[in-house]
């Protein structure tokens, strides 16, 4: 591991001031996914900025009746928050989906959004990745794949990104806080991350530098009747071969309003705008559900081994929105 210098900040702008022009820092939150690849000599920051001392671990209504969620809440506290269990329950069970008790003891809000892609190549350093070495080439695209994006890749990149809270977090239309050096900003998670395009290691929407300091959740009512299935390869904790974060609004049986993304299926966590719009007015039925799922699934272009993904994710969404209507239903 190449040696680093290290800082502990107290204040969110003293934190902000150690990065500022310095291209070869990171913040450091609960660390679980960059020390991992600072070990493996993917990431070789000169510095470390520790953040897990900022004032950032507060969840809080926000005035319109919403969640303010502080980017160093950790993963197990946000979890178990019982406004977050209650208002909004898919984030809750992403969370407990994504990672052991010990992780998310460790693991904040900020840093979830902020991992990367557990791609093999990527974590070789011995092997080509455009994400890692731009231009080096994608060996994925004949290599291994069984894992790999079905949406939304591109010819430069074929990783996915494996965070279960982002997939949560995008069906909500959470909003992502930043703060840098010239002042606060704010980002739509749908705008967070970027598309792989031909620069697939330029993976968010962030200035340099950029500080993440909070995720707003806005209030919605449909978000009460919601849920994560995700499906893995192994009954313990695993990172997703596909998952569905859900919300239902059923009146006299037909979809009100619906919020539906993917996971483990693109370079980000995809939001079904096509199934959406498919759902939206519709009778809410099994038929229905199928015809959603394949308008979602009209842009999938799959690799060799990887094709399975298609019908998992069509069955995972039928799966999800009937057990939704179900409960409605009641």
């Amino acid at each position: 591991m190449r040696e680093f210098g290290y800082h502990r900040a107290y204040d969110v702008t003293g934190a902000v001031a150690l990065l500022d022009g310095d291209t070869d820092a990171r913040f450091l939150g609960g660390g679980t996914n960059l020390v991992d690849l600072m070990k493996t000599g993917v990431e070789r920051p000169a510095t470390l900025v520790d953040v897990r001392e900022l004032p950032l671990n507060r969840i809080e209504s926000t005035p319109d009746g919403g969640l303010r969620i502080g980017a160093t809440v950790t993963n197990s506290d946000l979890a178990a928050h019982p406004e977050v269990r209650r208002r909004y329950p898919v984030l809750a069970q992403a969370v407990l989906a994504g990672a052991s008790g010990q992780l998310r003891n460790m693991a904040t809000v900020g840093g979830n959004l902020l991992q990367r892609t557990r791609c093999g190549y990527f974590t070789d350093v011995d092997s080509p990745c455009n994400k890692r070495d731009p231009g080096s080439g994608c060996p994925a695209l004949t290599g291994e794949h069984h894992n790999h994006a079905i949406l939304g890749a591109s010819g430069h990149c074929v990783a996915t990104h494996p965070s279960d809270m982002g997939v949560a977090l995008t069906a909500l239309d959470a909003r992502v806080s930043y703060e840098t050096a010239d002042g606060p900003g704010e980002l739509p998670i749908a705008d967070l991350y970027l598309p792989v395009g031909k620069t697939p290691h330029r993976e968010t929407a962030l200035p340099q530098g950029a500080l993440i300091t909070a995720v707003t959740l806005p209030p919605t009512p449909t978000a009460a009747n919601s849920r994560y299935r995700k499906v893995r390869e192994r009954a313990s904790y695993a990172f997703a071969i596909g998952s569905v974060a859900a919300a239902l609004d059923l009146r006299d049986g037909t979809v009100h309003d619906v919020r539906l993304a993917f996971g483990a299926v693109a370079s980000r966590p995809w939001r079904a705008y096509a199934a959406e719009r498919i759902l939206t007015g519709a009778p809410a039925g099994a038929d229905t559900f199928v015809a959603a799922a394949d308008a979602e699934l009209t842009a999938a272009r799959p690799l060799p081994r990887n094709g399975y993904k298609v019908t998992l994710m069509r069955n995972l969404v039928v799966a999800v929105l009937s057990e939704l209507a179900e409960e409605a239903a009641r």
